[in-house]
């Protein structure tokens, strides 16, 4: 079931937001060659924590039999790496690595979602014009995001233009509703029809995430139970934000 969120809970749910972009503020000024994955990891929790929030996917339990609780504050996925990588002391971050970054803050019941992808130095060009689609195929989908629109809309701008650009979305995970629980309805593939799905209504918060490889679509998962990679080994970018449904135009709520 799809929740609408009160006058209330949208100002509680800003708050946990807020979070979310702060902590990204933090860690874009502190990302850097030679640093760890478990380094940014610290970074992120303790900036959370100082605003009086808790780094949510630290302990999260997907309920799969033999699949342990995601044991850090965020999620830190290189190069390959699309989704859910998990930080190490041993990882370390390299010039010319790709650097996705998925925070999800849990603040006065809330949750606020974010995504983004950083580029650590010098890249190929086609390595950066992968990140910058899948940031823009992010704020092609949510001119969609209005009143009276479907899901599919959404789903289908998304995809279309991911697509136009020469790369490929992500078919296995989607974005998703977002409120007093981590995931909620609706699901929001990166690929789909226009015109399909539930009809869009102020009130709505929603989690909406771009994930784009720069090869083909099939993907793999690693024996951590958590960590997605690229079957062939091309590179993926992520870019996501929560957002709410108004009277009018989309408000991204991670984004200050």
């Amino acid at each position: 079931m799809v929740t609408i969120k009160s006058k209330k809970e949208i100002e509680l749910m800003k708050e946990a937001c807020k979070v979310v972009a702060l902590t990204y503020q933090e860690l874009e000024k502190r990302i850097k060659p030679g640093m760890t994955t478990w380094e940014l990891d610290e970074i992120a929790e303790k900036t959370m924590r100082s605003l009086g929030a808790i780094p949510a996917e630290k302990g999260y339990d997907i309920g799969i039999r033999g699949v342990p609780k995601f044991p850090a504050s965020i999620c830190v996925s290189i190069n390959d790496e699309v989704i859910h990588g998990i930080p190490s002391k041993h990882r370390i971050i390299k010039e010319g690595d790709i650097v996705s970054i998925d925070t999800v803050a849990l603040k006065n019941g809330f949750n606020g979602d974010a995504a983004r992808t950083f580029v650590i130095g010098k890249v190929p060009a086609e390595t950066q014009r992968l990140v910058d689609v899948t940031k823009q195929a992010f704020f092609e989908g949510i001119k969609y995001a209005k009143k009276g629109n479907r899901i599919g809309d959404v789903c289908h701008a998304i995809g279309e233009y991911v697509h136009s650009q020469g790369f490929s979305v992500v078919r296995e995970f989607q974005g998703h509703g977002i409120g007093r629980e981590m995931h909620e309805d609706p699901g929001i593939p990166n690929y789909g029809k226009a015109g399909r799905g539930i009809r869009l209504e102020p009130g709505m918060t929603l989690a909406i995430e771009p994930m784009v490889i720069q090869g083909k679509p099939n993907i793999l998962e690693l024996d951590d139970g958590w960590t997605i990679v690229t079957e062939d080994g091309s590179m993926a970018a992520h870019y996501e934000n929560t957002i709410l449904i108004t009277e009018k135009e989309p408000e991204i709520l991670t984004i200050l």
